[in-house]
């Protein structure tokens, strides 16, 4: 078997001139000083190359590999949730929620996501397509498909038009107003973890923006009543449906599924966070994306992305979002050959003079918490300096430290 594909132009790529470069990374001496114009297009040829050689390869192994993971998936929640009928054992329920959290982590990541994006509708298989799937998630899939496959993929770490960065309440940019209402921002970020599938589908419907003229809006509504009725089933099921199964043991059930949710949340969170927010990663000028040429844009996705190293079960619970980089470059591509193109991707950084930014997971985790951590201050300013000026100067001490390094840091570039 294999693979038919319709080759269009990518909408996303405008076409730019070939004598400038419109990348401009935010706030760092620049890591393509070095590109030519011409450089950046043959890169983009290079990178073409690779994905016609992977995707003109799709057949039959592909194929098999989504549905045992489809059926994998579902034997862990049946398994899960037939365990958790005797939860009040104690090694019942650990085992039931281990094999639940497992699957929610699976439906999540290396199934909805990857189907949602596109990569397997090459099958043609109605059941297994981006147009049919939905996933265990309290945020539908045509909403994450707006927000994410289009906007997000489109506009990778453009403050200002990404909204991905931070989720528009997190400072994720030196080059962005501090406000005292920042120094919050771990806390916030925590509880974000915590109840992450509600925050994104609260970001999905652009909450804060659109809250006060919704009355008024009545396709804003009709969105809206989507995920509430989403947010329903979700809980219905969870939190009601399988407790009144378990009959004695509807508490130690409904815990369980309070955990394996959680569990998902903070382990989709973390991936999320370590593939945009690490140490090395960069951000982008609003204008970088005025007439960007498809090398650029490749470009692009190279610096505004970071990956994970670890085993091949760690790169399935990430959906292979362990290869952020792979897949920003190639977000239809099957998520199983991300780990057969990864060598040839980082040859061509080095070839190229760009920095693949790579690390374990406890270690891009507290990369990225640690940058949320450096953001929620006033540039340049620690941990240990912010309480001291607090002590003697108060919020009016911290303000003006902030003025003072937004002045310098706007000056030195």
């Amino acid at each position: 078997m294999t693979a038919t594909l319709e080759r269009t132009t990518d909408a996303r790529i405008t076409g730019g001139m070939s004598d400038v470069i419109h990348t401009h990374v935010n706030l760092t001496e620049s890591p393509i000083s070095h590109l030519t114009p011409e450089r950046i297009e043959e890169l983009g040829r290079e990178l073409d190359g690779i994905r016609a050689s992977v995707m003109d390869s799709l057949g039959e192994a592909d194929a098999r590999y989504i549905r045992r993971v489809i059926k994998a998936q579902r034997y862990l929640e049946i398994g899960g949730r037939a365990a958790l009928f005797f939860s009040g054992n104690p090694i019942a329920w650990v085992a039931g929620t281990a094999a639940l959290s497992a699957s929610k982590i699976l439906d999540n990541m290396e199934v909805g996501h990857n189907i949602i994006h596109g990569q397997w509708d090459w099958m043609r298989d109605p059941s297994i397509h981006s147009s049919t799937w939905e996933w265990d998630n309290v945020t539908p899939a045509d909403h994450w498909k707006s927000s994410h496959n289009q906007v997000h993929h489109t506009y990778t770490n453009v403050v200002g038009h990404d909204n991905d960065l931070g989720y528009g309440i997190m400072r994720v940019d030196d080059a962005q107003k501090w406000y005292p209402g920042y120094l919050i921002q771990p806390i916030t970020q925590f509880i974000n973890a915590t109840l992450f599938e509600y925050g994104i589908a609260a970001y999905d419907l652009e909450l804060g923006k659109n809250w006060k003229t919704r009355k008024d809006n009545p396709e804003w509504m009709f969105e809206a009543k989507k995920v509430v009725n989403k947010i329903k089933k979700q809980a219905g099921k969870d939190y009601l449906l399988f407790p009144l199964l378990s009959g004695p043991n509807f508490l130690s059930t409904l815990g369980a599924n309070v955990v394996a949710n959680l569990v998902r949340n903070y382990w989709t969170h973390s991936v999320i966070m370590c593939g945009h927010f690490p140490a090395g990663v960069k951000t982008f000028s609003k204008n970088s994306i005025d007439g960007e040429t498809r090398g650029e844009w490749y470009l692009r996705q190279m610096l505004g992305s970071a990956n994970i190293t670890g085993s091949t079960p760690m790169h399935i619970a990430t959906g292979h979002l362990s290869y952020q980089i792979e897949h920003h470059l190639f977000p239809d591509m099957p998520s199983r050959r991300y780990p057969e193109i990864a060598p040839r991707i980082q040859a061509l950084f080095a070839e190229y003079g760009l920095e693949y930014v790579s690390g374990s997971l406890p270690k891009q985790v507290g990369s990225a918490w640690s940058e949320i951590i450096r953001l929620s201050l006033p540039n340049d300013t620690s941990l240990t300096q912010a309480i001291g000026i607090l002590r003697t100067s108060g919020m009016k001490g911290l303000k003006a430290r902030a003025r003072k390094t937004r002045f310098q840091l706007a000056n030195a570039g």
